[in-house]
């Protein structure tokens, strides 16, 4: 493949933006003041739990919420924390206490629903994804594509909505052919992700 001079060109600038780009908006982070009170904790939160690192996720949500004890965010990113811990007890008390405070927000139910559904309790998991997808009907089209690109391949996982007919259809079944449980595909089940603020 011949590579013309304007060719070159393009691939150049283009790879200096590539490199450039994540520098400033590093940049841009480190030096914009808190948002609000906690805001840079709870995003170092996502950060952690993004990566796989919970202990430090929980950390930092925690400290988010010292700081502003109503900080949506970090209420619902320490509820999903416990979700990936699997400490399911403690996620449905701060998933409780988020719905109490903000109980038309869908994605608190959608993960609800998660929590219940890997805790085995597959009839309240379905009532909370049903009202996640009456809330907000885009629960249903699943992690965005950025999401999908970096943490799940080419196949994505099931959606809420996917999952909440997949139940309703074992459901219906009598019960010794149900078959609800699939350990290697609930493990994979990512948590709804969607900013709360």
């Amino acid at each position: 493949m011949i590579i013309t001079e304007r060719t070159y060109q393009v691939l150049k600038y283009l790879a200096i933006a590539v490199v450039i780009a994540p520098v400033f908006w590093l940049a841009y982070e480190g030096f914009v003041p808190e948002r609000g009170p906690g805001d840079t904790a709870a995003t170092a939160g996502d950060r952690a739990f993004a990566d796989g690192y919970y202990d430090r996720a929980l950390r930092e949500y925690r400290t988010a919420l010292e700081r502003d004890p109503e900080n949506r965010h970090a209420l619902l990113g320490k509820a999903g924390t416990y979700v990936q811990m699997e400490r399911y007890d403690e996620a449905l008390a701060s998933y409780a206490q988020f719905i109490e405070r903000y109980p038309d927000f869908a994605g608190a139910y959608a993960n609800r629903g998660i929590a219940l559904d890997r805790m085995g309790r597959y009839e309240d998991a379905l009532e909370d994804y049903d009202r996640a997808l009456t809330l907000d009907t885009s629960v249903a089209d699943g992690p965005g594509w950025l999401t999908r690109f970096l943490h799940m391949g080419p196949e994505g996982q099931p959606t809420v909505a996917d999952r909440a007919d997949y139940i309703r259809e074992q459901l219906a079944l009598p019960e010794d052919e149900r078959q609800l449980y699939d350990p290697e595909q609930d493990r994979a089940q990512r948590v709804y992700t969607q900013r709360a603020d």
